[in-house]
């Protein structure tokens, strides 16, 4: 077999697969400059028959950069508040500003440790890092008073849960009263339907906005496979931004009829919705510097006129929670939100990686661990691929019958490589064996294997979930590593030995690949044959920095792979375990002519 095909083949198809996105990630629509937002109290006027941008005073008369920085219980103190606890969230409404600025999940905690503290998806100003959401308007006559950052408004109850919304409202002494009722539901969904009352004799013009603030650098993973930032759905089309995008107060606008924007991590997002049917003026921008450095996105709404003892309702939708697959599916469909799913960030195979997702889960819920769902995953690739996989099983167990007379060939034309490589074509045809044939096993994998690897990195339903012994997450590295002494030596191993830290998980992983390839024929020519022993070594270091479901799929993979091979081998009556090989029955080779050298010498 032409083992210089074979490694190409890997080679590229790991390239390929796990490449495509690194070489042609979605193209970015271009970033434009503009002014930097105000950060004056209110909302700028918008002009008649136009959107407006709203900005926004991050705190009470001071930017988060001008006053101290304080604990978490403490920032939330500043401010009276409306709490809320559901079956997912925790968390508070602050009365100044009318900011949902407390939202913290409920079932998920920063480490495996069930004593960590829950995870904050927004946080209050006063707070390290701000991040928050408002709702209001903007008036196109700048003498019309409207809410700002600081409103105290007042609330009709002191606490809001699924099926009891709360209603907040401001008088601004001019015959208008706004209000906010503020829903939630059993999930991360929140249900804003700003309102406004005309008590005075003329009419008035205003524009509702939504914004989500955030402040300082955010910390991300940077990983190519998985986008986090600022993006969004307009008209019908996914946008995704990098940070990087709005350095130096860069601003993208983007004018959408329905559709989402928002800012997302790995695994939670704070999402902005607008009525699906309305055309707004949607904006992502990044303004200040050092300790008032924040990326906000908010969008702006169509002018409404409210007459004289007239009043008008918008409503508006905030996402703040995880990122749970069934439950982004379950409000695309409930409330018709275009393209929700693409919350999440599935990639460019996502016709392959949500169909594996979904079985995964399916598979869960009927064996209730993860690490047994990603066995029996496995046992249904390899049933699948069965019949493939037997062929090309017997190709090689018949290519490993044939070394004998390939070490034949090897002997009589020596450094003459297209003579022998002619001779092994021949001698291929005659015994009807395809050499391509032993690539099969490996390149069926490498598509479930990304798939498996995207599904594992980026959905939260495989966060802190445990397998059996000490593998207590199984979308992290193995924590059992060699420089360790496998969980003996409780010592911080330095970056720089990171490499070389490698977990049980990937050592049985390599094993189980080094068993694997002591079944295959072995390449005629020893520096191939050299770099065929290397690869399970290679592969177990490149491996283990890898979640460590991905690598007890492959490891399982590998132990059904001998399985099934060592079956079809002693079927093929080939030995096994160091056997002699029986020479096949097969026509001897054509006697080669001696070719002389024009000194006579022997030539071949």
């Amino acid at each position: 077999m032409d083992q210089k095909n074979f490694i190409v083949a890997i080679v590229l198809s790991v390239l390929i697969i796990v490449g495509w996105q690194a070489a042609f990630p979605p193209a970015k629509p271009p970033v434009n400059d503009t002014q930097q937002a105000s950060t004056q109290s209110g909302a700028p006027p918008a002009p008649a028959g136009q959107s407006g941008t709203p900005g926004v005073q991050p705190g009470p008369g001071a930017t988060p950069g001008q006053q101290p920085v304080v604990g978490r219980p403490e920032a939330l103190a500043l401010t009276p508040r409306v709490t809320f606890t559901t079956p997912e969230l925790i968390g508070s409404i602050s009365l100044k500003g009318a900011r949902i600025d407390d939202v913290q999940l409920a079932k998920y905690r920063e480490t495996i440790d069930p004593k960590s503290p829950p995870v904050p998806v927004l946080s209050p100003v006063g707070s390290k890092h701000p991040y928050y959401a408002e709702f209001g308007w903007s008036a196109s006559d700048s003498a019309v008073k409207v809410p700002g950052p600081d409103t105290m408004w007042t609330a009709d109850a002191t606490t809001v849960a699924p099926g009891k919304p709360v209603k907040l409202t401001w008088d601004n002494g001019q015959g208008l009263i706004y209000g906010l009722t503020v829903s939630i539901d059993e999930f991360f969904m929140f249900d804003v339907k700003q309102s406004v009352e005309n008590k005075s004799d003329k009419p008035v013009t205003l524009f509702p906005w939504s914004l989500v603030v955030r402040y300082g650098e955010p910390t991300y993973e940077g990983m190519y496979i998985l986008h986090e930032g600022p993006y969004g759905v307009f008209n019908g089309t996914l946008k995704e931004f990098s940070y990087s995008d709005f350095k130096g107060n860069k601003q993208q606008k983007i004018n959408t009829t329905g559709g989402w924007l928002g800012i997302t991590d790995k695994y939670w997002m704070a999402t902005l919705i607008p009525d699906q049917k309305a055309k707004v003026d949607a904006s992502i921008k990044q303004t200040g510097s050092g300790a008032d450095l924040k990326y906000q996105i908010d969008y702006v709404g169509g002018g409404v006129t409210v007459a004289p003892n007239g009043n008008a309702v918008t409503d508006a939708k905030l996402f703040a929670g995880a990122k749970i697959v069934r439950v982004i599916s379950d409000y695309e469909t409930k409330y018709g939100i275009e393209k929700f799913d693409l919350t999440i960030d599935w990639g460019w195979f996502s016709f392959f990686t949500r169909p594996l997702f979904w079985l995964l889960e399916w598979l869960y819920v009927h064996l209730g661990n993860f690490g047994l769902a990603i066995l029996s995953l496995t046992v249904i690739v390899k049933l699948v691929f069965f019949p493939l996989a037997n062929k090309s099983y017997a190709a090689m167990s018949k290519m490993k019958a044939l070394q004998p007379e390939m070490e034949k060939l090897k002997e009589r034309y020596g450094e003459d490589r297209q003579r022998m490589n002619q001779e092994l074509m021949q001698l291929y045809r005659r015994e009807k064996v395809n050499p391509a044939a032993g690539c099969l096993p490996i390149l069926v994998q490498i598509p479930v294997f990304f798939a498996l690897y995207k599904v594992l990195y980026t959905t939260i339903e495989m966060r802190h979930q445990p397998f059996y012994g000490w593998i207590k997450d199984l979308s992290a590295p193995d924590p059992l590593t060699i420089l360790t002494g496998f969980g003996f030596l409780p010592w911080h191993v330095p970056e720089f030995l990171a490499f070389f830290n490698i977990g049980l998980w990937p050592i049985i992983m390599g094993v189980t690949m080094y068993l694997q390839q002591k079944l295959n024929p072995q390449p005629t020519d020893p520096v191939q044959a050299r770099v065929f022993q290397f690869l399970p070594i290679l592969f177990t270091f490149m491996l283990a920095p890898f979640a460590a479901g991905l690598v007890i799929y492959w490891a399982w993979s590998n132990i059904l792979s001998i399985a099934q091979q060592y079956y079809i081998m002693r079927r093929h009556g080939v030995p096994v375990g160091g056997g002699k090989v029986p020479v096949p029955a097969t026509a001897p080779a054509a006697p080669v002519a001696e070719k002389k050298s024009g000194k006579g010498g022997k030539k071949g």
